[in-house]
């Protein structure tokens, strides 16, 4: 029996039926590398079967105290049913990356079973189109609640289903263990009670922790290190959600992306990826014709266990709150923008102090916890409210070595997240083997062409990619480049302020101040790769509600 942390509990409590709170790692298998062309399903059972002890997560289901005085707690499930927990469905043909995208945001999109052990593993075979992949492949999305693993303890459990050789060890099936007796009503309600008691010394601690952290975040601004971000600006993604959602993925070269470290002195991966997806949702908006003056904003959560805790499970995150330079043009000087606030963004994360919201979680009583979030979400409080971030950013470095299951190689290796009431937007960057991917997933009404979305992603990592290749990308010229850039902006801003100035006297009820003005965003402000081309035609539209009614008629496969 354990209990959950305060913010474990919080993924919980924040669950509604049109936001479920798992995330799942979506893993593509070549069954060529096991000599037989094919790995049945029944191997993939024993293989769950044989490991299940490796992770307290399977077997383990939510015990919750009455009235919710209390975090729940984590018990044996003693009637635990593997088959109901691992599934098999097949693509119709033709088994295309549309189909499986389609497939994968309706799987998504329907919340765990409570009264069992949080988390479904499905097994979808039938990939026999998919660009770049030999046919014969198959997927594997693994659900799992967010109140049970983040993306750090998520890479730890991919990691105990896989093997690093193609053929695996002999291993045998794990006598049943005998499962804890689950904590009675009173036990849970009296545990309840003393930890109720404790309250306002952890509130006062934190209160002891909050005032330095204050006066550093004072220092710190006011000595230029690092900068508030002040209010962020509103966009489609910030909103309510619908129930429905869409996913979409796209591949890039890690060497590449590695590369820009040449072109910006101290750049990490990281910032040019977050480049990639400011540029991205530029163009995105752009063709919406809604980007907004300022930059977009990213939630990046940081793991924060400490060496002692890096095999614990649950949740160990903070969160930064990084610009995506959305407002750059040029993929050089949106790069230096973004490593520039990255580093700013570290400053006062550090200043505020890295465990402070998990500790803030742990303090706060239990009831007032699940009441306040969950108030603020079905009032639709949460959905009115100033965006924080205008989408999340979570970057979960894999293996970089390659895995198997039953000698079946992982080829492909993508996550996703939820969505919630003002934050319809979710990235997942994995990293595995050497490769690099960035993932999404939208609520389905505010990004109704996700094929459109994995196309801005393609062409800001290609503009990135022409950029570092010119002679404008060496670091010499691109210093100057900034620095010339730097006084545009500055000249640009006057003209934007003077023409808000003028728009203001004029503006309708209807008009949406968060937009560019249409005296500045002009076609010449355009990317040409959007002004010139879209390939969102008609006929693929047409295309895609077709597959959306074939996926319908998907049957199992054969075991």
């Amino acid at each position: 029996m354990h209990q959950l942390s305060g913010l474990d509990a919080t993924f919980l409590y924040a669950e509604m039926n049109n936001s479920p709170m798992h995330i799942a790692p979506l893993l593509i298998y070549d069954p060529s590398t096991t000599g037989q062309d094919v790995v049945r399903f029944k191997d993939i059972l024993d293989t769950f079967a044989e490991r299940l002890d490796r992770s307290s997560v399977f077997r383990r289901k939510l015990a919750m105290v009455p009235f919710n005085l209390d975090q729940p707690y984590w018990v044996d499930d003693d009637r635990f049913d593997l088959e109901f927990h691992v599934r098999h469905i097949a693509l119709p043909k033709p088994g295309d990356w549309r189909q499986l995208s389609i497939l994968t945001a309706r799987l998504h999109a329907r919340p765990l079973d409570r009264s069992r052990p949080l988390w479904e593993a499905y097994i979808i075979e039938g990939l026999d189109n998919v660009a770049g992949l030999p046919p014969g492949c198959y997927a594997m999305l693994l659900k799992v609640h967010h109140a049970a693993i983040d993306g750090a303890s998520g890479v730890e459990l991919i990691s105990a289903l896989h093997d690093l050789s193609v053929v695996p060890p002999v291993l045998r099936r794990a006598a049943r263990p005998v499962a804890d007796s689950p904590p009675s009503q009173a036990e849970m309600l009296w545990r309840a009670y003393k930890n109720n008691m404790k309250a306002p010394f952890r509130l006062a601690r934190l209160a002891r922790q909050g005032i330095p952290a204050w006066r550093r975040v004072h220092e710190g601004v006011k000595a230029k290190k690092f900068r508030t971000l002040g209010d962020k600006e509103r966009t489609r993604f910030n909103a309510a959600v619908s129930p429905h959602r869409v996913f979409g993925a796209v591949d890039f070269d890690l060497a590449v992306i590695r590369k820009a470290r040449e072109a910006v002195p101290g750049a990490t991966v990281n910032d040019a990826i977050l480049s990639i997806v400011g540029g991205a949702l530029r163009q995105y908006l752009i063709d919406k014709g809604e980007l907004p003056v300022k930059s977009l904003v990213a939630g990046a959560p940081v793991n924060v266990r400490r060496q002692d805790e890096a095999q614990s499970g649950g949740n160990q995150v903070s969160m930064m709150s990084i610009p995506l330079g959305s407002d750059v043009a040029d993929p050089l000087q949106r790069l230096h923008s973004v490593h520039s606030d990255a580093q700013g963004s570290k400053a006062y994360h550090e200043a505020v102090g890295a465990r402070f919201m998990t500790d803030m979680t742990h303090s706060l009583p239990a009831e007032l916890a699940a009441l306040g979030v969950r108030a603020a979400l079905s009032s639709g409080l949460m959905a009115g409210m100033k965006p924080i971030f205008n989408t999340i950013v979570t970057n979960v470095p894999g293996p970089q070595v390659p895995l198997y299951m039953r000698g079946a190689h992982v080829v492909r290796s993508y996550g996703l997240g939820p969505c919630i009431d003002n934050m319809g937007l979710f990235h997942a960057v994995t990293s595995y083997d050497g490769q690099i991917a960035v993932s999404f997933q939208a609520c389905r009404a505010m990004m109704p062409d996700p094929g459109f979305y994995e196309e801005c992603l393609q062409q800001a990592y290609e503009d990135l990619q022409a950029a570092l290749a010119s002679p404008a990308g060496s670091p010499a010229k691109h210093k100057v480049a900034v620095t010339q850039s730097k006084k545009a902006a500055t000249k640009s801003k006057k003209v934007v302020a003077k023409s808000k100035k003028v728009m203001a006297k004029t503006k309708s009820a209807v008009s949406k101040p968060m937009l560019v003005p249409p005296t500045v965003r002009t076609a010449k402000s355009q990317p040409k790769e959007v002004a010139a081309k879209r390939r969102v035609a008609p006929s693929k539209t047409k295309q895609t509600k077709s597959s959306t009614a074939q996926q319908a008629t998907a049957r199992p496969g054969k075991a």
